[in-house]
């Protein structure tokens, strides 16, 4: 009787192991953009809808703007406003600097709905890389 409470102990040990595996993203990647050109932006979505048909759609992506690259995510200046929405959509997520925002005196409003803040894209960068994120840059 002792050896079945194992086994069962054992298969319900591996059943929620296996659970929260399936849960968890299979990729986790970051991309810096800290450049305003559009033909790099162009890229990162291109880049993008490339990582998820080859990867999948268990993948986390992130795309951290900073410095020059903030204008990917300014209504009025992007090129990409359509294709940020779509992949929005699809759960990628794009954070804007918010040492950026306050350095240029950017009015948070005129960024896209989209756009999610972090106090620092640079430090965005590394805490992700450290928690195991892989590093896009265009």
């Amino acid at each position: 009787m002792k050896m079945k409470k194992i086994a069962l102990f054992t298969v319900m040990v591996l059943c929620v192991s296996l659970h929260a595996l399936a849960q968890s993203p299979a990729h986790k990647i970051v991309i810096q953009v800290n450049t305003s050109d559009t033909t790099a932006w162009h890229g990162v979505v291109r880049n993008i809808g490339n990582l998820q048909t080859a990867l999948g759609p268990n993948t986390s992506i992130e795309v951290v703007a900073h410095g020059s690259g903030i204008g990917l995510l300014i209504d009025s200046k992007t090129t990409q406003k359509a294709k940020i929405a779509e992949l929005s959509a699809k759960g990628v997520s794009f954070v804007a600097c918010e040492n950026t925002i306050r350095m240029n005196k950017i009015d948070k409003a005129t960024l896209l709905p989209q756009s999610g803040f972090v106090p620092s894209g640079v430090a965005e960068v590394i805490l992700k890389q450290e928690a195991g994120w892989s590093y896009l840059k265009p």
